[in-house]
């Protein structure tokens, strides 16, 4: 799962976004874009490279979806939660679509394959479907509800990377941006669904990659996330079959922070099964890579990893984060869990809190187990936890992890942070917010020399189990 944001967060918070205002184009048709994103990261990247595509076909792009031409909903398939309010946000535009019968509405992304028939045919929400790999073939889809007739196109690739096209960055602070560098995922865990919604896993030109981080330096952006399903497991050949060279992921890594010194480098997500001492002292040769891990660990129980088929168990993750811990001594790491997995034992569930007390995760995204239809879980276990059960469980994993994440952050209070200024407070326009190195988020009162984009040091000051408070000091 993709990092969202700093915070002790469950998966029944979905993320939503629209597309900026609009953005004229040379070539427009005076037809009018938005676009609504929920879930992880990468939905949100796509979500910029949809724009691009058609941005280049002449449209322009809006934050108001009563005044578009063309609404698309990028959607996400990691709980049934996020379906339903997919669904319902569907019904507020088929209300808007009544007095503007002109309007095409459409779903992208994880959802488009497994519910194309209901949104199309049984439920009618819907013109056009297309899945993530699809995105080239929309200005012919949107040709093709224009002459009358619904369209799809799900069909997943072995090569597309969007690699050659420039996104459009929405909802940009100007200051940091999304970098996917793969799509896909190889990995069969059993209670997800993203090898079937995102296909197979494939790495994008690493020279793509570099030349993108480095446009985005030269237009004044001052951080870059690398993302990807599992971004350890990058790997781009160059050359033919027989003597082909391979870039792997520490090496990306190196050449991206590279570009220049003054540019962060995060990336999102590692997989416990795949993550190296190579990347380890990678990052910690470039002060610029920031000293901060998302390490998924689902479980603290080896039989019940087994069952999720993480292909890990629970000596070999917490080998891992010794290795983390040794080689990178001031890292954060966060994590995913998973509360009330199949035939999941009180014990079992112990274990796992046993483990965020050895690791003391800086922040986590936890929830309860969510059957998704077609996975492997759902084929070969019972979902037998009751929601109870699994309900009070999550509730004793969100209370440690609260415990967890205030004792880290007090460790930076008397500190001086290296902090991005990413922007104003959401509270307060008095307040600049940021992130450190360790992706903590830093509210501190503005200061009139500094602006949005510069690095400034602040004092740790106070803290929530959430937030760190500064001043600036010089």
């Amino acid at each position: 799962m993709l990092e969202l944001s700093h915070t002790t967060k469950t998966h029944d918070e979905s993320r939503q976004g629209e597309a900026l205002d609009l953005i004229p184009t040379g070539n427009s048709t005076g037809r009018k874009l938005y676009i609504e994103s929920y879930g992880c990261q990468m939905n949100f990247s796509d979500s910029e490279i949809v724009a691009s595509i058609l941005v280049d076909n002449g449209f322009e792009t809006t934050r108001d979806y009563k005044e578009a031409d063309v609404v698309f909903i990028n959607t996400c398939s990691i709980r049934e939660n996020a379906e339903v309010r997919v669904r319902n946000r569907l019904k507020e535009f088929e209300h808007a679509k009544a007095k503007n019968p002109g309007m095409i509405v459409g779903v992208l992304g994880c959802m488009a394959e497994r519910l194309k028939s209901k949104f199309l045919e049984e439920e009618k929400l819907v013109d056009v479907v297309v899945g993530p790999d699809a995105y080239r073939d929309l200005p012919n889809l949107i040709n093709k509800v224009d002459d009358g007739n619904k369209a799809v196109n799900v069909l997943l690739s072995r090569e597309e990377t969007y690699a050659d096209i420039s996104p459009v960055r929405l909802n940009s602070n100007g200051i940091s941006a999304f970098i996917s560098i793969m799509r896909g995922c190889d990995n069969m865990c059993s209670f997800c669904v993203v090898p079937f919604t995102r296909g197979r896993e494939r790495s994008r030109d690493a020279e793509s990659i570099v030349k993108e981080a480095e446009d985005l330096f030269n237009r004044g952006y001052k951080e870059v996330t690398l993302l990807g399903q599992n971004v350890d497991s990058y790997k781009y050949k160059i050359g033919k079959e027989e003597d082909a060279s391979i870039i792997n992921f520490a090496q990306l890594l190196e050449m991206v922070a590279k570009v220049s010194p003054e540019l962060r480098v995060r990336f999102s997500t590692s997989h416990p099964k795949d993550i190296t001492d190579e990347v380890l002292h990678t990052m910690a040769s470039y002060e610029n890579i920031c000293n901060y891990i998302h390490l998924p660990v689902q479980s603290g129980n080896s039989r019940v990893l087994d069952l999720m088929n993480r292909t890990y168990d629970r000596e070999w993750y917490m080998e891992r984060v010794e290795a983390i811990r040794r080689i990178l001594p001031t890292c954060s790491i966060s994590t995913d869990v998973i509360t009330g997995f199949c035939t999941e034992t009180e014990e079992e569930h112990q274990e796992t809190l046993s483990m965020m007390d050895f690791v003391q995760y800086d922040f986590a995204y936890m929830f309860a187990y969510s059957e998704r239809p077609g996975t492997l879980a759902a084929k070969r276990y019972a979902d037998d936890i009751p929601e109870e059960v699994k309900k009070r469980r999550l509730t004793e994993v969100v209370d440690k992890q609260r415990e967890h994440s205030l004792l880290r952050l007090q460790n930076y209070v008397g500190k001086t942070q290296k902090v991005l200024i990413e922007g104003f407070s959401k509270r307060s326009d008095f307040d600049y917010c940021g992130r450190n190195d360790q992706n903590t988020m830093v509210v501190f009162p503005v200061d009139p020399r500094y602006k949005v984009g510069d690095y400034v040091q602040v004092l740790g000051e106070s803290c929530t189990s959430a937030t760190l408070k500064g001043r600036i000091v010089d």
